[in-house]
């Protein structure tokens, strides 16, 4: 029998730690684009709709009736139960592409936190000079940090690594604070407001023409779709709730809590952000601090022990789909069942237990992702485009759709037009969203070498 215990403070904690992440690190640059008018408005905006739809994914936990229907265990059970088999092949599919991107952005991340890291030192051994302001290569970090994932990866499964997920929310909480409190000091140190566009960054200033300017602010949208990237762990987290209460109103309270804190936070790193850095707010506020230096490097260091976690929570649900597909297709062989274990030179007696397929498939499947993260090294960017992609389908379309399902709302009926509004509008931001970040991507990509990152 399983023993539910959550309750709704415990859901809310989970809900800012999945959503509080290494979004936050993209949002003052991400105000710095929109400004004063706009900025602070996405922020809201998209925390409003996250809360709204994710009213809507807490009453298909249970079907067919909320309070006392079956259980829905996953995201994928909850699309399965309202809306059939066909919708899950393509939840799937987008969650899958989710997943595997963020993991690229992570290899993108750490290995940026480390290069700022090394020149935070340089400011610190030498004063600031040109040397230490050049930017440094970042294949050498990304291949560090893919030799540790490598290692990670042999873990048995995502319950065998529940410490790394927990060192891993301690991280950004970690991280977050130490950004926002080097926003608030550099703030306070020049007494000057250096964020006074209510539109952001200038046209014609830094080479920002009308074109960039248009596109940057809509990757601007993606980095805070990113930051608010929640809807597909719901269900998850609200199979931890006890009952009664019911575990939809519980869960509703909880992301009430949760959001509403995360909001908080994201406002107050971002306008702060924005009114240090103004328009030359960096695209990770981190590296746009280098003293007090072992501050900057502690926040730099929790931000690679964080993604370093969160990598493999990432990478854990992806190895089970392909090695069961893999199993299902060839008969059982030594390559699939044999265990190999060896004996770690550590004072604890400890033993590293593996198979060949997991050895060899996991570190062909790391290598992979590091390997794209060193083609596309850009930050910004590829925040960007994960959030545009994930925030329609997963967000809005598929929580409206089940709800419209699940409620048995009647076409054309107010409500349905105002969701199937809401639907349309969310499709539409998250378009514009993609296609400013890829044009992004392109613009970089041609004036940089492949395999020639430069953080």
């Amino acid at each position: 029998m399983v023993c539910f215990t959550g309750t709704v403070w415990t859901a809310a904690a989970h809900a800012v730690a999945a959503v509080i992440g290494s979004g936050v690190l993209a949002v003052p640059w991400s105000v710095a684009q929109m400004g004063w008018l706009f900025g602070p408005l996405a922020l809201f905006t998209f925390a409003v709709v996250t809360y709204y739809t994710a009213r809507m994914l807490a009453d298909c936990y249970r079907t067919p009736d909320p309070v006392h229907g079956s259980r829905n265990y996953t995201y994928s059970d909850a699309v399965r139960a309202c809306l059939g088999t066909r919708y899950v092949y393509i939840c799937g599919i987008i969650q899958y592409i989710l997943l595997w991107g963020t993991m690229v952005g992570y290899v993108i991340t750490a290995a940026t936190s480390m290069a700022s890291i090394k020149r935070t030192n340089c400011f610190h051994q030498k004063e600031p000079n040109a040397d230490c302001k050049a930017k440094v290569s970042g294949n050498l970090f990304m291949l560090i940090y893919g030799g540790v994932e490598i290692l990670l990866s042999q873990f048995p499964s995502l319950e065998k690594i529940t410490i790394l997920s927990v060192v891993a929310a301690t991280m950004s909480f970690g991280y977050s604070f130490i950004a926002l409190y080097l926003c608030i000091e550099k703030f306070a140190s020049h007494h000057d407001l250096k964020a006074s566009n209510l539109t952001g960054v200038d046209v014609g200033k830094n080479d920002i023409s009308q074109s960039t300017k248009v596109w940057q602010s809509f990757q601007a949208l993606g980095n805070i779709a990113f930051a608010y990237t929640f809807a597909n762990i719901l269900i998850e987290i609200q199979d931890t709730l006890k009952s009664p209460p019911a575990e939809n109103k519980t869960m509703k309270r909880a992301t009430l809590y949760g959001i509403g804190v995360t909001t908080a936070f994201y406002l107050s790193i971002g306008v702060m952000g924005y009114m240090a850095f103004g328009n030359d707010a960096p695209g990770n506020v981190l590296t746009g601090f280098h003293e007090p230096f072992w501050l900057v490097d502690l926040a730099n260091f929790a931000v690679i022990i964080h993604l370093s976690g969160s990598f493999q929570v990432f990478a854990q649900p992806i190895f089970t789909v392909y090695e069961k597909w893999i199993a299902s297709r060839w008969p059982p062989t030594s390559f699939f069942l044999h265990v190999y274990t060896i004996k770690l030179p550590f004072p604890r007696p400890c033993l590293f237990q593996f198979t060949l397929c997991k050895l060899l498939l996991r570190t062909l499947f790391i290598i992979l992702t590091t390997t794209i993260a060193m083609m596309l090294p850009f930050f910004n960017a590829v925040l960007g485009f994960l959030g545009a992609i994930s925030f329609w389908p997963l967000t809005v379309y598929f929580p409206v759709t089940m709800h419209l399902s699940h409620s048995k709302v009647k076409r054309r009926s107010r409500e349905w037009m105002m969701l199937q509004s809401l639907s349309m509008v969310s499709l539409l931001v998250s378009a514009i969203a993609t296609v400013g970040s890829i044009i992004d991507i392109v613009h970089r990509l041609e004036h940089t070498k492949l395999f020639s990152a430069k953080l």
